[in-house]
């Protein structure tokens, strides 16, 4: 998986992509924009530690940290035996650089993080988050995010990322002094709100549909294929069964005595070998998971679209009210009922000095209005156009590791029928000699 994310690096790295970068804050850049993270550095998250500490208030905790290492490319390229640079991460972390990234780069799909708790496996393996079995799982989850962020060719090169990776002290102040949170809560608050977009992106109200069948087809999956599992489990342990009695067969036999004891030496060998396969088979399975979590990601650039659309139309209303209430004060005919319309017809009219004063001030903020309006309308176009190109590059990076997964996964299943095929030749085999 890393190698092909590696080869991703390449693939994606095109001039589209670097305009998008260009037009990204210079304060949040590294300094060569030029080319991906990934083709500067190596990155591994090389191994995962459980430690113990005391919470805010002064209660004791359980935590796994895992350590990122990194080297420069170059020196690894030539053959340079570089120690690495080294720190250690929390989860915790891994999601608070998730959540800047979410909310700095709006049209892109961001990678997701490896679940936080198991879920959809077969109830032999163990749902504890702190399982040795499962801290290794997430920590190859952990591993490819880094290697997914670092080879995308906008995200590899923001200056928090390269922080995250680098400098293990002070992080978190960096990513809080960015103010990203309020700009999360307010876009959140947005988002939450009940609001219809009149004229919608028809690609993006497609891919959101597409988004969400893509999730419902890989719990689909993964929920039939830890059926698979449970039952596959049952049929090799019940192997175990025909060891056992061959063995004790074999103790009352003379002439067939031997060939029933090695019979039963397969057969247990064969049962045993199902755990060490279904716990490879989980590595498949969490790529499927992956792409299961990635079908939020390419929501949210789907729900983001939508209300940069909503907030361009809203603002074109407010604008289109604004200029109608200035034609009307101009030319004293009240097209529209209003409040204030109705007071001057009880009151009586305004004189001249009041009526110049609320002109000057509707043209303030018909002025304001129509700068807003730009500013939205170049927002709305820049991320129709930036997520439309990154969700295609998405959707080439989906095909190809769905296609690498299933390859391997039936590739694996085919070396498990070959064992079978074997264990019982060798049994055939020790029944022809009795």
């Amino acid at each position: 998986m890393a190698d092909a994310q590696r080869e991703d690096a390449a693939e994606t790295d095109t001039p589209n992509a670097n305009d998008a970068q260009e037009k990204t804050s210079n304060s949040t850049m590294v300094e060569d924009s030029s080319t991906t993270l990934l083709k500067r550095m190596e990155i591994t998250v090389a191994e995962a530690e459980k430690r113990t500490g005391k919470k805010a208030v002064n209660m004791q905790e359980t935590y796994t940290v895992y350590l990122i290492e990194t080297r420069p490319s170059s020196a690894v390229n030539e053959g340079q035996s570089v120690a690495p640079d080294a720190l250690w991460r929390r989860y915790s972390e891994f999601e608070l650089l998730r959540n800047y990234l979410l909310v700095t780069y709006p049209f892109i799909v961001v990678p997701p993080l490896p679940e936080k708790r198991a879920e959809f496996v077969w109830h032999k393996l163990s749902a504890d988050n702190m399982d040795p079995d499962f801290v290794e799982r997430r920590r190859v989850g952990l591993e490819t995010f880094l290697l997914r962020v670092a080879s995308h060719p906008v995200m590899s090169n923001d200056k928090i990322f390269y922080h995250f990776l680098m400098q293990e002290r002070g992080w978190k102040e960096v990513v809080y002094d960015t103010g990203f949170q309020a700009k999360a809560d307010s876009r959140l608050r947005a988002l939450n709100a009940t609001f219809r977009v009149k004229n919608p992106d028809k690609r993006f109200m497609e891919m959101k549909h597409y988004s969400d069948e893509l999730q419902a087809i890989t719990s689909q999956l993964l929920r039939a294929r830890a059926r698979v599992a449970d039952r596959l489990y049952g049929v090799y342990k019940v192997h175990g069964n025909y060891g056992r009695v061959f063995s004790e067969w074999s103790a009352i036999e003379k002439e067939m005595g031997d060939g029933l004891q090695s019979a039963g030496h397969h057969m247990d060998a064969y049962a045993a070998s199902i755990d060490d396969i279904l716990e490879e088979e989980e590595h498949y399975a969490d790529q499927i998971k992956e792409y299961l979590f990635f079908a939020e990601a390419l929501r949210a650039v789907c729900r983001k679209h939508e209300l940069s659309q909503y907030e361009l139309e809203t603002a074109s209303l407010d604008l289109t009210s604004k200029k109608l209430q200035r034609e009307e004060l101009a030319t004293g005919i009240v097209r529209t009922f209003s409040f204030k319309g109705m007071t001057t017809k009880l009151f009586g009219q305004e004189t001249a000095d009041q009526r110049e004063a609320r002109l000057k001030l509707l043209e303030e903020q018909i002025d304001e209005g129509e700068e807003t309006v730009r500013e939205k309308t170049a927002e709305c176009e820049e991320h129709v156009h930036s997520g439309w190109e990154d969700m295609q590059r998405f959707k080439e990076q989906k095909d190809r590791d769905l296609r690498e997964a299933f390859i391997n996964y039936a590739y694996m299943q085919m070396s498990m029928c070959k064992k079978g095929i074997q264990m019982w030749s060798n049994a055939k085999e020790c029944f022809s000699k009795m």
